[in-house]
C-alpha cells in the first residue's frame, strides 16, 4: 500500500464515525425539540397498560404465584394480576413506537434532500444506518428506562440487577426493532404508506409476542404465530430479566438463554438487513 492510499484508508476511518455520530446527534436532538415525539411515544403506552390493565385485570388470568417445583430448587415464577403480566410488553411497545416514529426521519430526510446530500459524502453508506439504528436505540432505551421506573405500580421490584438486566435486554429488542423499521422506511417514499405498512405489520407482530396473553390460552394457528413471531422472545427475555436467580417465568415460551440468543440473531439479522437495503442503488 502507497503512503497516499495508506492516507486515504486512515481518513475514511474516522470519517465514517463522524458521520455515524452526527446522525445520531440529529436523531437525538430533533426529538428533544419535538415534544408531540415524546408524548406519542412514552405517554400511548402508558395509557395502554393503565387502562387495559385495569380494565382487564379481574377478568384475565395469568396464572398464580411463584413456586418451587418438588424435584428441583427451580423457581417457578408467574405474574400475580394482569398489570404485572402487561409491564414487560408495555416496555417493548414503548420501545416499538420509538422505531416506527425514529425511521420514519429516513422518509422525511429523503423528502428534504439531506439524505441525498449524505450519499453523495465520501463515507461508506453503512454509517448512515449505523447512525439512523444508534439513534432510534437510544431513543428508545431512554424512553423505556423512563417507564421502567413505574415497575412497582406492578408488583414487580427494582434492584440494580433487575434495571441492568431489563436495561441490556431492552437495548437488544431497541436494535432489532430499529433496524426493521430502517428495513421498511429505506425503500419507501409516503410517510402514509409507511404508517399503513407499520400499522399492519408491526402492531400485530407486538400483539402475537405474548405481550397481552400468553402463548397457552391462544389458538392453535395463533399459538403458532407466536412461537414463529421472532418479538415473542424479546418478551420473554425481558420478562425473564424481572425474575432473577433461576425463576422461570410459566407464561414465557423460551427459556431465559433461548430468549436471548434469539433477540440477538434478530438485532444481528436486521442490522445485516439494512447495510444490504441500503447498499442497493435505486
Amino acid at each position: 500500500m502507497s503512503g497516499a492510499e495508506a492516507v486515504s484508508a486512515t481518513d475514511v476511518r474516522p470519517s465514517a464515525a463522524l458521520a455515524s455520530a452526527a446522525l445520531w446527534r440529529r436523531e437525538v436532538v430533533r426529538f428533544a425539540r419535538d415534544r408531540s415525539r415524546i408524548v406519542g411515544a412514552l405517554g400511548t403506552p402508558i395509557v395502554f397498560w393503565l387502562l387495559l390493565g385495569s380494565g382487564i385485570g379481574r377478568s384475565f388470568s395469568v396464572g398464580g404465584a411463584s413456586t418451587v417445583t418438588p424435584t428441583t430448587s427451580t423457581t417457578v415464577a408467574a405474574p400475580t394480576d394482569y398489570l404485572e403480566y402487561f409491564f414487560p410488553g408495555t416496555l417493548v411497545l414503548i420501545v416499538l413506537f420509538s422505531a416506527i416514529f425514529s425511521t420514519i426521519s429516513v422518509i422525511e430526510d429523503r423528502r428534504e434532500g439531506f439524505l441525498q446530500g449524505v450519499l453523495v459524502a465520501p463515507v461508506g453508506r453503512s454509517s448512515i444506518v449505523l447512525g439512523k439504528i444508534l439513534g432510534s436505540t437510544t431513543l428508545a432505551l431512554i424512553q423505556a428506562m423512563l417507564f421502567l421506573v413505574l415497575a412497582p405500580l406492578a408488583g414487580l421490584s427494582l434492584t440494580a440487577g433487575t434495571v441492568a438486566s431489563v436495561g441490556l435486554v431492552l437495548l437488544i429488542v431497541s436494535i432489532g426493532l430499529s433496524g426493521l423499521g430502517f428495513v421498511v422506511a429505506w425503500p419507501m417514499d409516503s410517510t402514509q404508506g409507511f404508517h399503513a405498512i407499520m400499522n399492519l405489520f408491526l402492531i400485530p407482530m407486538w400483539m402475537l409476542s405474548g405481550a397481552l396473553f400468553p402463548v397457552g390460552g391462544a389458538s392453535g394457528w395463533i399459538a403458532w404465530l407466536m412461537r414463529v413471531n421472532p418479538l415473542t422472545y424479546g418478551v420473554d427475555a425481558v420478562r425473564h430479566a424481572f425474575y432473577p436467580g433461576g425463576a422461570v417465568d410459566r407464561s414465557a415460551v423460551a427459556s431465559p438463554p433461548i430468549a436471548v440468543a434469539v433477540t440477538i440473531a434478530f438485532a444481528a439479522l436486521m442490522v445485516v438487513a439494512s447495510m444490504i437495503v441500503v447498499a442497493r442503488r435505486r
